[in-house]
């Protein structure tokens, strides 16, 4: 997931966070995903974040055809794997981090009972060196989403929400709420803006942050 560097509290208004997402496919059941992004993790300012990830996706789901997600063929599978690496190096003096990532994804189809909609339950675990530092963060998020037609155009809105527990403070540090959508531009490349709210209880302080993110796909 995806942040940008914190702004002077006088001159602060909504963050923007950028990100570009690039997926390989190698087969049918696995792709290379690479991300680049900025990022704000807590009481560290970090700006910015790198990986490199394996996808390995299982079992179609069975629908209609036309309920299919066009664009990212791992919401077409009951479960999708990722394995991956991130760096996310200081610019501001903060504490650099390498983060291994281990993640699961389990997808139910709600077709019988709200028509097309999609669930989805990601299980995921962040493996950190933060200075040298070892810790371990759990991450659950739950997302809800369909694809739908405005005239020409597909549109795929969702919700999701995430609750983050850090073993550095023994206890669920964060919660997530994100709104929004995502549309595909080309066979190839797909746009995606969202609103943010996340609330951070670790550290010394409660924290609150509001921001608007703003995502590039490209799919080879």
């Amino acid at each position: 997931m995806w942040l940008c560097s914190a702004i002077p509290a006088a001159a602060q208004t909504t963050p923007v966070w950028p990100e570009v997402d690039t997926y390989v496919r190698l087969n049918d059941r696995a792709r290379l995903f690479f991300v680049a992004t900025t990022v704000q993790e807590e009481r560290e300012t970090t700006e910015g974040e790198f990986g490199a990830n394996v996808d390995l996706h299982f079992k179609p789901i069975r629908r209609d055809p036309r309920l299919l997600f066009r664009l990212d063929d791992s919401k077409n599978r009951v479960l999708a794997v990722r394995i991956g690496y991130r760096y996310l190096p200081s610019y501001t003096g903060g504490a650099a981090e390498d983060r291994g990532v281990l993640e699961a994804t389990a997808r139910f189809p709600l077709t019988a009972v709200f028509g097309d909609l999609l669930l989805s339950d990601r299980s995921r675990m962040d493996f950190r060196f933060i200075d040298g530092a070892y810790s371990w963060r759990y991450r659950n998020r739950l997302s809800m989403e369909k694809e739908l037609s405005l005239g020409p155009v597909r549109v795929n809105p969702y919700a999701r929400f995430e609750g983050y527990y850090d073993s550095r403070y023994a206890k669920w540090s964060r919660t997530e709420l994100m709104l929004g959508a995502s549309f595909p531009v080309t066979r190839r490349w797909e746009l995606e803006g969202y609103l943010d709210a996340q609330h951070d209880t670790g550290g010394s302080a409660n924290r609150t942050t509001r921001a608007i993110g703003a995502v590039t796909t490209l799919y080879f």
